[in-house]
């Protein structure tokens, strides 16, 4: 591979919202203070993520000479390297690497796609000696960089969908081959995650040892909240829309309070105040509206005013069922209205947030499901309010 193009490979690995936190993981599974996502090639070793304690000098996009580097043999024989003490290692207290770049603990993994072919490392550097269980350090940050390299593929697999649907006449086929590998293949090696941080916390550990076994599980959870917004997505872009589940007519309050009482626990500060007023059984897939109060909770915790009160109130008006989500706070740009249900918008402010942007997009679909409608109003005065209205009797 004679060049790369250096921001593609930025972007594909800025893309994976998980890897702040993996490399966080490493950093505190490993105790180095240092860590990157490098890409390596015949030619080149260029990091495209990097989290570092001790001022190494690398952002993503710097770039080393390949062949002073560790990874360029890892390149070659696939193999992780991992030692503690470099000055006193029977390989690598003679090799160049550890004298020119100044550590002396070092972990690489190498992340591998799919289909065979080597990507890069996950690897992590110390100026100082270190000691780690060496075979629990490699299990878990190979799990992790197995993580990496299939959301790069998910990454190729989407590039390559968007140009194989231009062909109208494969557009079908694709469409429904692709949510179904879209899932299998994101769940899978999450599940993997899961089911080795589940082992590790059944294992004799010591609390530093736990609490990464919690972290470990908590960041998966988390990214399996990100993959279900993807499908939701995949389903409401490529597909035939967010699917609604017909039910009988049930009651929605039982259900409703539990989707709050959740959100209040994660919530700090000021509470969540609702009423509820829903005197008859409502026709509707009751888990997506739960999952439609979930966003919007979520949405007015991240962007309105953290002291004030977040109010949801939900009734029966004519035909209709109203439920709207208001909270204070800043509101939200005249020019952004128009665009807060598109996918990956951020709403209100210019700070990076949490997730993918995609929230909003899937309340809005979620509406469609119900033959309903999601609307928006915002203004210094009265705060930002989202309405859902649907028929009180959507048609199974």
């Amino acid at each position: 591979m004679a060049d790369i193009d250096k921001q593609a490979e930025i972007d594909a690995i800025a893309a994976i919202n998980a890897v702040p936190e993996i490399l966080q993981v490493v950093i505190r599974t490993t105790g180095l203070r240092f860590a990157a996502v490098a890409r390596v090639t015949d030619s080149h070793w260029m990091a495209c993520a990097v989290h570092d304690l001790i001022d190494f000098g690398l952002r993503p996009g710097d770039e080393l000479v390949l062949e002073s580097t560790i990874c360029n043999e890892i390149r070659q024989h696939h193999q992780p390297v991992i030692f503690g003490h470099a000055s006193q290692h029977p390989v690598f207290s003679t090799h160049h690497t550890p004298r020119q770049y100044g550590f002396e603990s070092y972990v690489s993994i190498p992340i591998m796609r799919a289909n065979g072919e080597f990507y890069g490392t996950l690897c992590a550097l110390d100026p100082n000696p270190s000691t780690f269980d060496e075979q629990v350090v490699g299990q878990t940050l190979g799990l992790l960089a197995q993580l990496i390299a299939s959301n790069l593929d998910l990454h190729q697999r989407l590039q390559d969908a968007d140009r194989a649907l231009h062909s109208e006449r494969e557009t079908a086929l694709l469409r429904e081959q692709f949510i179904a590998v879209l899932g299998h293949d994101l769940r899978t090696p999450l599940n993997a995650v899961r089911l080795a941080a589940d082992l590790l916390e059944q294992k004799p550990l010591d609390e530093s040892a736990r609490r990464l076994a919690g972290l470990i599980q908590s960041s998966a959870a988390r990214m399996g909240d990100l993959i279900a917004d993807v499908m939701d997505f995949a389903r409401g872009q490529l597909g035939e829309g967010i699917d609604r589940t017909p039910q009988a007519p049930n009651t929605l309050v039982p259900w409703l309070e539990q989707v709050v009482a959740e959100s209040q626990a994660a919530k700090r500060g000021a509470p969540i105040r609702y009423a509820i007023d829903l005197p008859c059984v409502v026709s509707c897939d009751r888990a997506r509206i739960g999952q439609l109060l979930t966003n919007l909770l979520a949405n007015a915790m991240t962007h309105g005013d953290p002291l004030a009160a977040i109010e949801v109130h939900m009734a029966v008006q004519a035909d209709d069922v109203v439920l709207s989500v208001r909270n204070d706070g800043p509101s939200i740009a005249a020019e952004m209205l128009p665009l807060i249900f598109q996918p990956f918008s951020r709403g209100q402010g210019d700070q990076p947030r949490e997730g993918l942007g995609l929230g909003l997009y899937i309340c809005a679909h979620i509406a469609k499901a119900h033959q309903g409608e999601l609307s928006v109003t915002s203004s210094a005065a009265h705060g930002t309010c989202f309405t859902l209205r649907f028929p009180l009797n959507v048609p199974v």
